[in-house]
């Protein structure tokens, strides 16, 4: 029996600072969509491979899981990581220590993430950790399900697609969005996420011996 996915109501983020209530229900109910559909193609691609049906139906259902499964997931993530009247990055927390480390203060960090923000195309731009290195590392997503590197886990992840802003900004808008989401970020949330992360040990990569 395929695990069922349930909706998160309590990541759902209010009274936000340059991020309406309109467009946060608006994205919202994409989010939802979301959930919907990866329920519904686990049961499908279940009672197929039950059937013992292998053949190109199986193949593109599960092709088009991993789609709506990132999606889900990194909207959880992106809902997740707003709040309004949040404090900023403590300084001496271990996360700014690491962003000082990787990028040379947290300023350089926002500048080279808001840019992957701005690239041209649909997706995400992820803060992500390696564990095995120890490093900080900003990526593009394409989609939802183009660009991961594999083994690395999200700190902070923010939706550039228009459906994030369109509503408040724009199709042009997207560069003011990205400073309203800045002003909404969960700092106190994510340096908790965070420190877990570091906790958990390095893990082994082809890069460091067993």
């Amino acid at each position: 029996m395929s695990h069922v996915y349930a909706l998160r109501a309590d990541l759902k983020p209010a009274s936000l600072q340059g991020i309406s209530e309109n467009q946060i229900a608006q994205h919202w109910a994409l989010f939802e969509g979301y959930i919907k559909n990866v329920n519904l193609l686990a049961q499908k691609t279940d009672a197929l491979a039950q059937a013992g049906q292998f053949g190109p139906e199986f193949a593109e259902l599960k092709r088009r899981f991993g789609f709506e499964y990132d999606g889900m997931v990194l909207h959880e993530r992106y809902f997740g990581s707003l709040k309004a009247g949040q404090p900023a990055l403590r300084e001496d927390s271990e996360l700014a220590r690491r962003l000082q480390r990787r990028f040379g203060g947290f300023e350089n960090w926002k500048r080279e993430f808001s840019a992957i923000g701005m690239m041209r195309g649909i997706g995400w731009a992820v803060l992500y950790f390696d564990p095995a290195a120890g490093v900080l590392t900003n990526h593009w997503i394409d989609h939802h399900e183009i660009g991961h590197p594999a083994g690395c886990l999200p700190v902070l992840v923010m939706d550039v697609w228009e459906h994030a802003y369109v509503l408040d900004y724009g199709t042009t808008g997207r560069s003011v969005y990205i400073e309203a989401f800045f002003k909404n970020v969960d700092w106190p949330k994510i340096e908790r996420e965070f420190g877990v992360l570091v906790d958990s040990g390095p893990r082994v990569s082809p890069q460091v011996p067993a």
